[in-house]
């Protein structure tokens, strides 16, 4: 098999796991925190940078690689490891996010998704089969399989039918799928905000097999309780010893919350998207740096932080370069942002090493401004 889980350690005071996921690409501590490069590309940054930064594992993306350069041509050059000089573990998601979410622009049948391009509005179809074929061109060591991620708030009916649906999909994507001893595929359970769909959902996906399980349609605008309510209902319900990914979070508070109830593997824009605006999270909380206030302000962005930007430059000389649209702005937030949430969960897994997980998360919310 391409990838193999191994599971360490089960916390004493929480829901919480420590684990190895090996990949042909090298081997992941969990829990980790993903940095998306959406494009083949983490933004603002080289391979090498985020590889320096502690990373051991990155996302890109199906839809938008499927569209520019094409996953052929990414084929052609050896792969996307080798295209983008990636030298870690790629996980690729299935395209069905992206292509849900572009609301009018798609329509959905039992096939698959006809949907016209944003870029450029050309008609184009994903089938589970054809996700599963542009992923194996990608080469990612981990592929995702085609589900539709339900809109929140969304009826009963809907949901259910759609859950549905992304179950008989993933059968047609591991049907599909012939490069298991490379690429390792993991379904998707679906189910919105209902604890009975999320049941059937989870049996389901885990009836058909796959070597790792995601949580998808969760952090999509419900609060921040339901979603934990949610994953204290269905984590649960997933095999102990095989990876639990959660898709899409990325703020510390959902972090946090997300491993106590076992979850192994999350991913977001969030850090590299804000960086761009300006703002960077320290260990007081957001910052957003490019304030006129920061004008005059020599001192690091964070006073605990040893990253390259906070030890080079201060918040004076970052928002002046915002101020002037310089890209240097841009990457040293980046830089800054990516380091402080893979710091975050290195420091997590020794919290859980210790037992002392639940500890450290009040003592972190404290400071970053999560209890007043």
């Amino acid at each position: 098999m391409a990838t193999e889980f191994e599971l360490i350690k089960e916390s004493s005071d929480s829901g919480a796991r420590l684990g190895k996921l090996k990949t042909p690409h090298g081997v992941i501590e969990t829990p980790v925190f993903m940095p998306v490069g959406t494009r083949a590309t983490v933004k603002a940054m080289t391979p090498e940078e985020v590889e320096d930064l502690g990373a051991k594992i990155i996302l890109s993306n199906t839809y938008h690689l499927y569209l520019r350069p094409g996953h052929k041509l990414i084929e052609e050059a050896g792969g996307l490891h080798k295209f983008m000089n990636w030298h870690g573990p790629i996980l690729t998601d299935s395209g069905g996010f992206q292509v849900f979410s572009l609301g009018d622009l798609r329509t959905i049948t039992e096939e698959g998704v006809e949907f016209r391009s944003h870029i450029d509005g050309s008609t184009h179809f994903i089938s589970p089969e054809k996700s599963i074929e542009i992923q194996n061109s990608l080469g990612s060591d981990i592929m995702m399989a085609f589900d539709e991620c339900a809109p929140y708030p969304a009826s009963y009916e809907y949901v259910k039918k759609s859950m549905e649906r992304t179950s008989r999909w993933a059968k047609r994507c591991k049907d599909y799928h012939e490069n298991w001893k490379k690429q390792a595929l993991f379904g998707i359970i679906q189910g919105g905000m209902y604890k009975d769909l999320r049941e059937q959902s989870a049996k389901e996906i885990m009836d058909i097999g796959f070597p790792g399980y995601a949580i998808g349609g969760l952090s999509v605008g419900e609060p921040l309780e339901l979603m934990c309510e949610l994953l204290d209902f269905t984590t649960p319900l997933l095999p102990k010893d095989k990876p639990r990914y959660l898709m899409g979070v990325g703020t510390p508070d959902y972090l946090f919350e997300a491993v106590i109830r076992g979850i192994d593997m999350a991913d977001c824009v969030m850090p590299t998207r804000i960086a761009r605006n300006g703002t960077v999270m320290t260990s007081q909380g957001r910052l957003p740096v490019r304030n006129a206030k920061y004008a005059r302000d020599f001192t690091k962005l964070d006073p605990e932080c040893d990253c390259y930007t906070c030890k080079n430059y201060s918040k004076a000389y970052i928002r002046h370069l915002f101020n002037v649209n310089e890209i240097l702005g841009a990457r040293l937030a980046t830089i800054h942002n990516l380091y402080f949430l893979i710091k975050l969960m290195e420091n997590i897994r020794e919290a859980i090493k210790g037992n002392r997980l639940l500890e450290y998360r009040e003592e972190f919310y404290r400071k970053y401004g999560y209890i007043k």
